[in-house]
């Protein structure tokens, strides 16, 4: 019993950590090295998924060369 009292919460938290594992791709990061703002590659007031990210075509463009240079002009 003592065991499952131990496994039981830390089965739990490695559950919660791989649940969210994959949701966020975008970080403060690439803000940082492209020196440009959110909105530049994702779209204002959508909520992003792992199936649609709400990225615009700067953002799709970003995610498929890992560059901006080429892109196209930011609307």
């Amino acid at each position: 019993m003592k065991a499952l009292r131990l496994i039981l919460p830390a089965a739990t938290l490695v559950a919660a950590i791989f649940a969210t594992m994959g949701v966020s791709s975008a970080t403060p990061a690439y803000q940082k090295k492209e020196k440009k703002p959110c909105a530049t590659c994702h779209e204002k007031g959508a909520k992003p998924t792992k199936d649609a990210p709400a990225l615009t075509e700067v953002g799709k463009y970003y995610h498929e060369k890992k560059t901006l240079e080429g892109a196209p002009a930011a609307k």
